[in-house]
């Protein structure tokens, strides 16, 4: 049962992409999409009714249940922002009819590599994974044709080809370093056989591995300074991509890293990974927050918010422990549904105003109030004011660190207030100032938008007992 609903999982996106590449039809095709969004959603819920079991190659556990449900439910709101942002980008001429097939199909495939890395219980599959959704990705980002689209996808195809090469050579020895024990074969890269032998691998070379791991799915995370292709990647390619690369993508790269450390903590005289990830997750915050004051392109301004964000993340798991493990899991999820609610905002926003220039758009809230406010609503989230749930986690993550290392919660939080000086900064005239640009009403779909902002607020307020306890087992997994 359990490896039927992981098979449909991966199936659906699967069957689905191919038909999408075949069938005709702006409107068909849209809501095929959605439909298979939301079929592979509904299947990740079973996940949580059904026996959990694991296999050679898929695995099942109650981290990756949590990756799984957030990924496939983002999928499926960006699906149905997709409908609506491609229908005018296709009055526009933005699009043609052979890209839009050629789109969905990808983002379809896309959603099978990303489910695939995640339920792979097999570390040179989970790579073959990620590379896959990052080659899908770099295609999606050059859609338009244009040179900037093509150039930030050639400059994501460069460094995320390194990015993955650095992991490679990680997994491979971690494989070698597995293989005097377990012996050669498939069982030196099964994940669950090597974490139950980790503590007898030689910790040199899991040393070296990690190192690797971290740079190379640390390049993926977006960490600074290995970050360079994604304001890029961000700012060119289509909302909803942007929407995905921001709100799962980085989180699917993540999971990977955790995936190692957990592997790590079990060897004893293996280092210990948290100084590295606090140490480039300090680095990312206060890099990130000191470029929001830079940035012209709304698109990429938010591209940097998410790098700050996944700074915030990496940090608090690098601390480790069960309160800042929380905090952590908790901040993936409310940066993912916040992030994806302001890029489905921005890209009607510059559908309306025909630009991304930050100089260009103005009186949002007098010309689109419904978006305008919508994005404010999403910007007090991101930026960590309460109630809504990111001040809830960034709170977990302050105070937790502030137990145990005062010092390391002055840069934390001075990170965090620059970046929310800056972000206030810009969006100020974006929503506050004199109108700018066209005026025109947006023909856009608000459902997931609000839907998101509607999570993160409960979020911030009150979390289900079963909510807690889900995660609470899972902080404990992590270590």
């Amino acid at each position: 049962m359990t490896i039927d609903a992981l098979g449909a999982i991966l199936l659906i996106p699967a069957i689905s992409a191919t038909l999408l590449a075949i069938l005709p039809g702006y409107l068909l095709t849209a809501k095929l999409n959605v439909v298979a969004a939301l079929a592979t959603f509904l299947t990740s819920l079973l996940l949580f009714v059904i026996e959990t079991t694991s296999g050679q190659y898929l695995l099942l556990d109650d981290l990756n249940k949590v990756f799984i449900v957030l990924t496939t439910f983002v999928g499926f709101t960006t699906s149905v922002f997709s409908a609506s942002y491609i229908h005018h980008e296709i009055e526009i001429g933005r699009l043609t009819p052979a890209f839009l097939r050629f789109y969905h199909a990808m983002y379809q495939m896309l959603m099978f590599a990303m489910n695939l890395a995640l339920i792979a219980n097999n570390i040179g599959l989970m790579w073959v994974a990620i590379e896959m959704a990052t080659l899908t990705t770099v295609l999606m980002v050059g859609i338009y044709r244009t040179h900037e689209a093509l150039e930030a996808a050639w400059k994501y195809f460069i460094l995320g080809s390194v990015g993955i090469a650095l992991a490679l050579f990680g997994t491979i020895l971690v494989y070698m370093a597995a293989r005097p024990v377990v012996g050669e074969g498939m069982d030196g890269m099964v994940w669950t056989v090597l974490v139950k032998h980790a503590a007898q691998f030689d910790s040199a070379l899991l040393n070296v591995a990690f190192v690797f791991l971290l740079l190379g799915y640390g390049t993926k995370v977006g960490l600074a300074p290995l970050h360079a292709w994604l304001p890029d990647a961000h700012a060119e390619g289509p909302t909803p991509i942007s929407a995905v690369l921001s709100g799962l993508l980085l989180n699917v790269a993540l999971y990977a890293l955790l995936r190692f450390k957990m592997m790590l903590a079990v060897n004893s005289a293996a280092i210990t990974p948290g100084p590295l990830m606090v140490t480039m997750g300090l680095i990312s915050v206060i890099f990130a927050a000191l470029m929001l004051y830079r940035r012209r392109d709304i698109k990429r301004m938010f591209a940097y918010s998410s790098i700050e964000h996944m700074g915030i993340i990496v940090f608090a798991f690098g601390m480790g422990g069960p309160l800042a493990n929380f905090a952590g899991l908790l901040h993936m999820i409310m940066h993912s549904l916040t992030k994806s609610a302001i890029f489905f905002a921005v890209g009607h926003i510059a559908q309306v105003k025909g630009t991304q220039k930050i100089a260009d758009i103005g009186g949002l809230t007098v010309t689109n109030p419904v978006l305008g406010w919508g994005l404010m609503l999403g910007v007090i989230a991101i930026v960590g004011l309460p109630p809504l749930g990111i001040f809830m986690s960034e709170f977990l993550v302050v105070s937790s660190t502030f137990a145990r290392a005062p010092w390391l919660t002055v840069i934390l939080v001075l990170g965090i207030i620059i970046a929310l000086g800056g972000l206030v900064l810009r969006i100020g005239a974006v929503m506050f100032g004199e109108p700018k640009g066209k005026t025109a009403p947006a023909e856009a779909s608000y459902v997931p938008m609000f839907t998101h902002l509607g999570l993160v607020m409960m979020a911030g307020i009150y979390l289900p007992p079963v909510l807690v306890t889900g995660f609470q087992n899972v902080a404990k997994l992590l270590g």
